[in-house]
């Protein structure tokens, strides 16, 4: 409601005002008078002290979105830039002009971010990365934007104030990272069931001071649920003991697609970025005092093999697992600072867990805390954290997912079976946690990140996680501006800077996507959901479909809502130069189902080869490297000899005739997510027929073990009997009734024991190598 004025509060106001303006005009005549300029808009406010949105002809500034099909330069121009020559490759330029302020070396969520920093501050920046942006740890995070309910935990119990203001900062910055990309990220509830009485009040006063710290900064408040309501919100929860359930609320978000978003939103604000580079050597120089410092880097482009040197007045290693090998360059003699740790995180079929709400396991068998969490169409549990090698790309190992898939069967109804086969992607990230070199103790871990300076200027920020990736990098370029006394126009900017794809988004943008384009409507959910607005410059590049509707996008997997045009604009837009950066990084195929990647491979291969003109040779090598990717993901290492699967191999009718050579010896089984073929469906269901006397679709348990020798089943050596008490069968009785599908049960465990060996790991399953007040309990 408007506030009521009285009449003299009017009179005062409007004597205010007037006052205001009177002298505002009284400013602006002497202003001309002295100058005999024509004051104007962009007077008051020179380019200088613009904040651009992107690099249009206009300047534009704060608040206004920028143009829906704007194109970022085109990768030769990043790179002619990156030589000291103009874009358009003329040699222009004045010696000045070719050095950066600053180079950054890495191309994850912390480079990224320092990028963009220092690009909005004014400063000139160049970014370079090995691989692709976010292809380390940046791309396999648990997808959470969060304070860290363990952290806040731990800071309570032992009264420790870093621990409690690392929490405070992290939640400041998870209501930051909702505002600035708020397509790429929301609000998720998660669930935490209670089994005992005395949990009840204590989580609830943890959710309760977890709220209460965020302060102007928080979300959606939690809230406590009884027994019924928490079984009615997530079913395929196990029943038997449980109390009730607190539910808290904390961010998530599409990490390689917010890292990709960070990259472009920079060179929207005029900084150079190029993935797919890589720094040989750092380029020093002695001062008058005979001191080195380091003044660039030798980089080499790997599409090409070309190299040159790149000179900069700073140099910010931000290399996250990798940061060793950089400072090593540096100083050959310096210790690491790097203790990798391995997470390892599973997807599961969406059935799994209800489609808004997830959950936590606070206490699992070793100590540590274990997510279940619907994300992009799948559910992302996990995770571990287990002493490893830094790697480029590391495999999670069985041992590691059948921890996670032993927990997750801890918690979830007894009904809900979960199978090594229903993990459709599997990934390993190496969370670089981190030593500080000039501690008294450099044994001891850093709990948060650590901003290291060398003593040849080499600044090195290394730690932390996704959630801070923004303070991290303003406290980066902080210590840049003032070790190596750059002048930037203006301050930190990145509070309030929206991301690419964020100005023109709303919730219901999908809706003009199908009324304007004619896409499906799952596919319109997609594209808004992980472009923005910039959904319109994907759907101006999709294949018209022949049909009314859909009219346009073919999709690149039946099962998912990933169309053509995203390829496309992967490669336009958004730099992806290989066929796994665009089914891991750009689309997140091979994230959430690592078969229907592979699957996907010929049709994206081919777009990409039409849009960079690869030849038959550079096709073939771009499916080999994204097959022993995918094996990576969770995909066995046979898929490197086999040929690319077909609809015909996983699809077909079933055929209700007795066989004699049903296929139980299937190692590909122990992977895929329908245990068995249509043959088989058939062969099994013509064999319960049989048996099946009276066609009431029972049989007896006398009849369990000839059924199973007319289909040939291979018999475990140490009988049948765990299998049929898994399937509630009452094996004692010999009349007792089994209906169809408690065979398919006792088939299905079957078949996975037989084709599980040499695959699943024997004895101890307990991964806890790190103290988890170190390592945050795996979060």
């Amino acid at each position: 409601m408007w506030r009521q004025h009285t009449a003299k509060q009017m009179i005062k106001y409007g004597a205010t005002g007037a006052a205001a303006a009177a002298a505002t005009y009284s400013g602006i005549q002497y202003y001309q008078k002295r100058t005999g300029k024509q004051m104007t808009l962009a007077s008051m406010y020179p380019k200088s002290s613009l904040i651009y949105a992107d690099p249009l002809e206009t300047p534009t500034p704060p608040g206004m979105r920028p143009h829906a099909f704007w194109t970022p330069p085109k990768r030769q121009e990043m790179l002619n830039d990156l030589k000291g020559l103009s874009r358009d490759g003329s040699d222009t330029k004045t010696e000045g002009d070719r050095e950066f302020d600053l180079l950054v070396i890495g191309g994850g969520a912390t480079g990224a971010g320092c990028t963009l920093d220092a690009a909005t501050r004014g400063l000139r920046v160049a970014m370079v990365e090995r691989d692709d942006f976010a292809s380390g740890t940046s791309s396999k995070s648990t997808k959470l934007v969060h304070g860290g309910v363990r952290y806040l935990q731990k800071a309570i119990m032992g009264l420790d104030y870093e621990q409690w203001k690392m929490v405070r900062e992290a939640l400041h910055e998870r209501k930051t990272f909702l505002n600035i990309a708020p397509y790429l990220s929301n609000e998720l509830p998660i669930l935490l069931p209670v089994y005992t009485w005395w949990q009840l009040p204590y989580f609830w006063i943890g959710c309760k001071m977890y709220d209460l710290l965020a302060g102007k900064q928080g979300i959606t408040g939690s809230y406590a649920l009884g027994r019924s309501k928490t079984l009615e919100n997530f079913p395929m929860l196990r029943a038997d003991g449980l109390v009730g359930s607190l539910v808290y609320f904390d961010g998530q978000h599409n990490d390689a697609r917010m890292n990709a978003a960070l990259a472009v939103t920079a060179a929207a604000h005029g900084a150079v970025v190029a993935n797919h580079v890589e720094v040989t050597s750092l380029i020093k120089e002695r001062d008058a005092d005979g001191h080195e410092h380091v003044r660039g880097a030798m980089v080499r482009d790997n599409e090409t093999g070309d190299e040159w040197a790149v000179r900069a007045r700073g140099v910010i290693n931000a290399t996250g697992p990798f940061s060793d090998a950089i400072l090593k360059m540096d100083e050959p003699t310096m210790p690491d600072i790097v203790a990798p740790s391995s997470g390892v995180h599973l997807v599961l079929p969406s059935y799994f867990s209800p489609k808004n709400m997830g959950m936590l396991d606070p206490a699992t068998t070793d100590g540590r805390v274990v997510f279940f969490l619907p994300w992009e169409g799948g559910v992302v549990a996990g995770t571990t954290d287990t002493l490893c090698d830094v790697e480029a790309d590391p495999k999670p190992s069985e041992k590691e997912i059948e921890w996670i898939l032993s927990e997750i069967r801890r918690f979830l109804s007894p009904e809900v079976k979960i199978r090594r086969g229903d993990v459709l992607a599997a990934w390993s990230g190496i969370r670089p946690l981190v030593r500080d070199p000039r501690a008294a103790n450099t044994k001891d871990l850093v709990r948060n990140h650590m901003i290291h300076e060398s003593d040849s200027g080499l600044i090195t920020i290394a730690g932390g996680k996704w959630t801070t990736y923004r303070e991290m990098a303003k406290e980066t370029v902080d210590r840049a501006i003032t070790s190596f006394a750059l002048r930037p126009l203006r301050d930190c900017q990145t509070e309030s800077i929206r991301l690419i794809g964020s100005h023109a988004w709303s919730d219901t943008m999908f809706i003009k996507l199908v009324q304007n384009f004619g896409v499906d409507l799952d596919v319109a959910k997609h594209l808004a959901h992980n472009y923005g607005d910039r959904a319109w410059a994907v759907c101006a590049l999709a294949d018209h479909s022949g049909a009314q509707y859909p009219a346009l996008g073919q999709r690149i997997h039946p099962l998912y809502p990933f169309v053509d045009a995203e390829v496309r604009y992967a490669v336009q837009y958004e730099y992806a130069l290989s066929a796994v950066d665009v089914i891991a990084r750009r689309m997140r195929l091979a994230f959430l189902d690592a078969q229907a990647a592979r699957e996907s491979l010929p049709k994206v291969i081919e777009i990409m080869a039409a849009e960079l003109k690869w030849d038959d040779k550079r096709k073939k090598e771009e499916h080999s490297k994204a097959l022993r990717f995918l094996t990576t993901m969770g995909l066995p290492d046979s898929i490197l000899s086999e040929p690319t699967a077909t609809k015909g191999s996983r699809n077909g009718y079933v055929n209700m005739q007795t066989t004699s050579d049903l296929n139980f010896l299937d190692p590909a089984s122990y992977y895929r997510r329908g245990v068995f073929s249509a043959e088989e469906i058939g062969a099994i269901l013509a064999a319960f027929s049989e048996f099946d006397v009276h066609g009431d679709g029972h049989i007896e348990v006398k009849d369990i073990q000839p059924l199973f020798s007319a289909i040939n089943v291979p018999l475990p050596a140490e009988g049948i009997d765990a299998y049929l008490n898994a399937a509630s069968i009452d094996h004692k009785n010999p009349g007792s009734s089994v209906e169809v599908e408690q065979i398919f049960d006792v088939l299905g465990d079957i078949k996975e024991a037989v084709n599980a060996k040499g695959r699943k790991p024997k004895g101890e399953l307990n991964l806890n190598q790190i103290p988890t007040h170190r390592s945050g309990g795996g979060v």
